[in-house]
């Protein structure tokens, strides 16, 4: 059985991820380490909190002794989720997201090379690449270009990854995707905020002119690409996962409006916010070449089932806005959370 550390499995991304692998890999067992920030939710894997294969540990990657100790259950490979990610949260604050971005991953390295792992995986973002024109994409040869705390932030993280590999010889991999969507996502993101916003009937909160563009990838089609990196990736190498699907903002915002029949006068525009990059697009050929993945759920397709998970789990939606659902990590487990 392959001894999987994952960090911040209990986020998006990393929720479908540990999901996905137990459903996929009968073989694997996983141990999930988060600290349970406002975006961690433990609630999203209650489902799976029962399988003898999966194992929650409360911790943050930034402590040394806890990731020494989780690493000590003979882990064979680490992937790292764990990140503060709302690029707004940074321009406020940008403590948080260099303490877990930049020392985290720093710990995670350290305890990791010392652990003698087989196999790490550093999950990324196109943010760190910056902004694009018109035209062009970005690819793994692209110089980081950050524009806001929470990129510079990861970028810094990838900095350290390529060091480690370079410097000690250390079976690091790094994954840069664009935006997610889909299930479980927390309700401050774009597509899970506006499709909330319309089953309310309240304004979708759209920035400065709404042709800001974005690739967007079902976070299926992500987890399959991150499972194919953590088995066939070569050590030292960056792959870009991007879903060949650009849509302004503005698009997509009309397409759940569209999906929800609410009209179109819901649509507020705002004051832009600082620094907000214009384009973002990927070329992954790479990882369509080099591993054989390529994106299988259309944005239509995937867009439409992410309104109905939301249409069918508006008590899941609740529980994250009034922050009722941390009491599901104190009920189960005894030991209450810190507000953050």
């Amino acid at each position: 059985m392959r001894r999987l550390l994952v960090t911040g499995g209990c986020g998006f991304i990393g929720s479908n991820f540990v999901r996905y692998m137990l459903r996929e890999h009968r073989d694997v067992e996983i141990w999930n380490l988060d600290l349970l920030t406002y975006a961690g939710n433990p609630e999203n894997l209650a489902d799976i909190e029962n399988d003898p294969r999966y194992h929650f540990v409360h911790g943050d990657i930034a402590d040394r002794a806890t990731v020494d100790r989780v690493l000590r259950e003979g882990i064979e490979a680490v992937v790292n989720f764990a990140a503060e990610s709302h690029v707004d949260r940074s321009i406020h604050d940008s403590t948080p997201f260099v303490r877990t971005n930049v020392l985290g991953t720093q710990v995670l390295l350290d305890a990791s090379r010392k652990a003698g792992v087989s196999r790490y995986v550093q999950i990324s973002t196109d943010e760190v690449y910056g902004s694009l024109g018109p035209t062009g994409y970005f690819t793994e040869e692209t110089p980081l270009a950050p524009n806001s705390p929470y990129s510079a932030s990861k970028a810094g993280a990838d900095l350290l990854v390529r060091a480690f590999h370079h410097t000690f010889g250390f079976p690091a991999i790094i994954t840069r995707c664009s935006n997610n969507y889909g299930p479980y996502q927390f309700p401050e993101k774009l597509i899970p905020l506006f499709i909330c916003n319309a089953l309310r009937d309240e304004p979708l909160p759209v920035y400065g002119d709404g042709l800001q563009v974005r690739d967007w990838i079902h976070v299926l089609d992500h987890c399959r690409a991150i499972d194919l990196v953590l088995q066939k990736g070569v050590p030292g190498q960056v792959y870009n996962i991007g879903g060949r699907c650009e849509k302004t903002n503005l698009e997509v915002t009309r397409a759940i409006l569209n999906i929800l029949g609410k009209p179109e006068t819901l649509i507020k525009f705002v004051t832009d916010r600082p620094g907000h990059d214009r384009r973002y697009a990927i070329d992954c050929s790479k990882i369509e070449r080099e591993l054989g993945w390529r994106p299988q759920i259309s944005f239509d397709e995937g867009l439409k089932a992410t309104v109905d998970w939301y249409l069918r789990n508006q008590d899941w939606v609740e529980r994250v806005r009034s922050g009722e659902y941390r009491r599901y990590y104190e009920l189960q487990y005894g030991e209450r959370l810190k507000s953050s």
